[in-house]
């Protein structure tokens, strides 16, 4: 793995949001950057080369244009282009084994009944083969606080490390969060629990959440960590409490079988409606 964030790039404004926030990250970590644009849609049908051949050429273009505008503003920074024909998300999950960070842009406008990405973001996000940042385009507001989910398992200590290690970049408090769900039975349709349950179902979630932080502050002496043990489903708590986090971090199962088409449940409903910058960490 190289020092490099690759960013995928197409002819929409949020690729200039992702760019912008791999250039940031790049600069106070001194990575490179490489921005990608994959032509995609080829069958091979007769005089298609000509056009394929125009559209390689108009995403060399667009990406000529974000590099110049980075270099006017920081000229010191590594940033190099490449230009693909094929299917983005082969061509993106294949970058990803090289680089250290990928990252794409998402068009969300909202909460909707519509997802926010499409079969496309969701498969890259599952195949890639190293964590993946989806940057979509929000509202100017004041945001703060990096948000994690701990459920206490391997893939969520590596997202707690990488959103430790961005909330010390970006100077902001670390509100880690565990969520729990009361057993659901059939016969308690009215949902009216014992109160020593929900005791211990707390009890249990902030151990977890306290083993789970317990050595961070070796690594982040001066690092801000709110806890939140919190009831409800974890999906829901993580987009709740990202309302008005600069960034969220959500840890997923390795790569599978089935890894190029599903994510965990709790990242891919996590991505489904995003609320901030999320990042999906294995």
């Amino acid at each position: 793995m190289n020092n490099t964030i690759i960013v995928g790039v197409k002819d929409a404004q949020v690729s200039s949001h992702a760019v912008d926030w791999a250039v940031e990250r790049a600069i106070a970590r001194r990575q490179a950057v490489e921005l990608v644009a994959v032509v995609g849609g080829a069958v091979g049908a007769v005089g298609e080369d000509d056009i394929v051949a125009e559209a390689l050429t108009a995403a060399q273009e667009l990406l000529d244009t974000h590099v110049e505008r980075v270099r006017a503003a920081h000229p010191s920074l590594s940033i190099t282009t490449r230009v693909a024909a094929g299917d983005p998300v082969r061509v993106l999950n294949e970058a990803s084994r090289d680089a250290t960070l990928l990252v794409i842009g998402s068009d969300y406008r909202g909460s909707s009944d519509r997802p926010a990405r499409g079969a496309h973001g969701v498969r890259i996000v599952a195949g890639a083969e190293c964590p993946v940042v989806v940057v979509p385009a929000l509202e100017e507001r004041p945001r703060s606080g990096v948000v994690v989910g701990v459920d206490g398992s391997t893939s969520s200590e590596h997202a707690l490390r990488f959103a430790a290690a961005e909330a010390a970049r970006l100077g902001e408090k670390l509100i880690a969060v565990s969520a729990w769900t009361p057993l659901s039975a059939p016969r308690n349709s009215l949902a009216v629990y014992p109160e020593m349950y929900l005791t211990n179902m707390q009890a249990a979630t902030e151990e977890v959440l306290a083993l789970a932080l317990a050595g961070l502050t070796v690594d982040y002496p001066d690092l801000a960590v709110e806890r939140r043990a919190v009831q409800g489903y974890p999906s829901h708590v993580l987009n709740e409490a990202a309302q008005d986090a600069r960034m969220t971090v959500v840890g997923t199962h390795g790569r599978g079988a089935l890894a190029r088409f599903l994510l965990g449940s709790i990242s891919q409903e996590v991505l489904a409606r995003l609320a901030t910058v999320t990042a999906v960490v294995r």
